[in-house]
């Protein structure tokens, strides 16, 4: 008899994967993918002056976080069993080379010394290492005299910003500029200070896009125009994978690609030949959209969230790095 026709008599088809879609039970049951609490990284805004949470208009439900509110954060996140917490400044004043970032009494590193200090046992702090929320053109990097971003005068300034987070006692650092040779310079740094157990955690493929939208008003951004010179372009993906192994092979121990949703398939190729840990980042668009949706009643917020999430965790990232973080843990 032909392989896969039915048996004389049988009903047609034979074969019927709804079987195992009967029941909850069932679907949980050969579930392929599965999230977890500790898989997940809540990005959290930290502003400097202000002496009560702050709301951001385009990100319903986030805040920019005095130091106590943003203690309270972090405790609220080991709570939910999360695996880590992402820090993010927003300083009073900025200048060209953004000198706030690297200042031991700067508020980025006020943020992660506190909590360090109060959570660090039990959860993994991690840094933005990026200059754009501390210059006042809002570029990820300094600027060169014809007003582009200096690449190499650029790390001069992450290595300085890695040694003063490093001094927090921060365990992970997130080196977010996108600058060549980013990771190899900040590790040489790193290494030559006595901080060799520092990790890195770079956004390897981090994609210049309108997403972004939410975030600037979440960091005051002074950015006028894009950073398209320097972030990966959406047009590309095998060049994602060169930027990845580069930053392997300069001593990344964590890679990331972001926005997630829009470069599922990166984060697929990423997590299929990467030998470090994939990380995705859903950012701030991408939560501004399905709580603008749900908002309307056009989409179940709940569901979609999770789904969103589930999405990203089956293309391959063992980290995700999310808005919704301590909300899904809690589902989860």
């Amino acid at each position: 008899m032909t392989a896969g026709l039915p048996l004389p008599g049988a009903p047609f088809p034979v074969g019927r994967p709804r079987r195992l879609r009967r029941t909850p039970a069932l679907r949980r049951l050969v579930a392929e993918t599965r999230l977890h609490p500790a898989e997940l990284v809540l990005p959290v805004f930290v502003r400097e002056g202000i002496d009560a949470p702050v709301a951001i208009s385009s990100m319903p439900g986030v805040v920019q976080h005095t130091l106590d509110s943003l203690v309270e954060e972090a405790r609220r996140c080991v709570d939910a069993g999360l695996g880590g917490i992402m820090l993010f400044g927003v300083p009073s004043a900025k200048d060209g080379r953004g000198s706030g970032a690297d200042d031991p009494d700067g508020i980025l590193n006020v943020g992660l010394s506190r909590v360090v200090e109060a959570v660090g046992d039990d959860l993994v702090v991690m840094s933005d290492l990026c200059l754009d929320e501390f210059t006042d053109h809002g570029h990820c990097g300094v600027l060169a005299a014809d007003g582009s971003v200096d690449n190499d005068a650029t790390l001069e300034r992450y290595a300085s910003m890695a040694l003063a987070q490093a001094a927090t006692g921060t365990p992970v650092l997130g080196l977010s500029g996108m600058m060549d040779g980013q990771v190899g310079y900040v590790r040489s740094a790193l290494d030559a200070a006595g901080y060799t157990d520092t990790s890195i955690l770079a956004y390897a493929a981090k994609y210049t896009s309108g997403l972004y939208g939410p975030f600037r008003e979440a960091v005051q951004s002074s950015l006028v125009g894009d950073r398209a010179t320097y972030q990966q372009d959406p047009a590309n993906g095998r060049e994602a994978l060169r930027e990845i192994e580069a930053d392997i092979a300069e001593g990344a121990d964590i890679v990331m690609v972001k926005p997630a949703g829009p470069h599922l398939d990166v984060v697929a190729a990423a997590a299929a030949v990467s030998p470090v840990p994939v990380a995705a980042y859903q950012i701030s668009g991408e939560y501004a959209q399905i709580e603008a949706a749900a908002e309307r009643g056009w989409v179940d917020r709940e569901r979609v969230m999770m789904e969103a999430l589930l999405g990203i965790r089956r293309a391959g990232a063992s980290i995700i790095l999310s808005y919704h973080a301590i909300e899904a843990a809690r589902r989860l």
